[in-house]
């Protein structure tokens, strides 16, 4: 099989402009990935899948990862300018002005954002997996990535349940609509900041901590109706 690095220069070579990341995996299966660049990801899918050399005729798996944002500290060196007193010509104290360098932690928040995981096999080829990650901008207003269905058909269902479960919109599906939740859900469960409701309709046989929270809200919803009635 090809090493990733080898997979890599292949797609640069004829695609100078991918923008590819290599994606080391520091544990002990080592199984290292490539980021691609949206704008020409479909282009890139179809020669992994034509050229003769790779062959990767399969798509076996499409993952979503959410990554919320993330706050970062850091260590900065800052010189500023400070007061300090010293003993002056004449033995008096005096205040001086003098630079100094010093040590600051400073935090940022590091935007998060959402991404679409792809593993390939070439049947032919016998080889894979080949791991392909696209990342969106963001995680809220800018959430699209491209479809790799047009290349392999078996990206459809599963490229559903990622924009499903996780709000990425893939330019280019066929057919993209919610495959586990229905179609007037709202919200992404798999969110890392996804909130369960305290309703539970869906649920229809309600136990332990499902049904106390489901009864806790059916009796706030009681005393809101009492209120309201007792107001008019």
């Amino acid at each position: 099989m090809k090493s990733v690095q080898e997979i890599k220069t292949a797609i640069e070579t004829a695609f100078p402009a991918a923008g590819l990341e290599f994606v080391p995996n520091p544990g002990p299966s080592a199984q290292h990935s490539l980021r691609l660049g949206p704008d020409c990801a479909v282009d890139v899918a179809t020669f992994l899948r034509d050229d003769p050399e790779l062959a990767f005729d399969f798509l076996s798996n499409v993952s979503g990862v959410d990554w919320p944002d993330k706050k970062v500290a850091e260590k900065v060196k800052v010189t500023r300018t400070v007061t300090k007193t010293v003993d002056g010509p004449d033995g008096q104290k005096v205040d001086q002005q003098v630079e100094e360098t010093v040590e600051e932690t400073r935090e940022h928040i590091e935007p998060g954002f959402l991404e679409a995981v792809y593993h390939l096999y070439s049947v032919a080829k016998k080889q894979g997996p080949l791991v392909l990650r696209m990342r969106t901008v963001n995680r809220t207003g800018q959430t699209s990535l491209p479809s790799l269905t047009p290349v392999w058909r078996s990206a459809e269902f599963q490229e559903r349940e990622v924009f499903d479960l996780f709000g990425i919109d893939f330019t280019g599906h066929p057919d993209l609509r919610r495959i586990l939740m229905w179609p007037e859900f709202k919200d992404h469960p798999m969110r890392k900041d996804y909130v369960e409701p305290d309703d539970f309709e869906y649920e229809p046989t309600a136990h332990d901590e499902v049904l106390r929270r489901a009864q806790e809200h059916k009796g706030s919803e009681q005393q809101t109706a009492s209120s309201d009635r007792a107001g008019s």
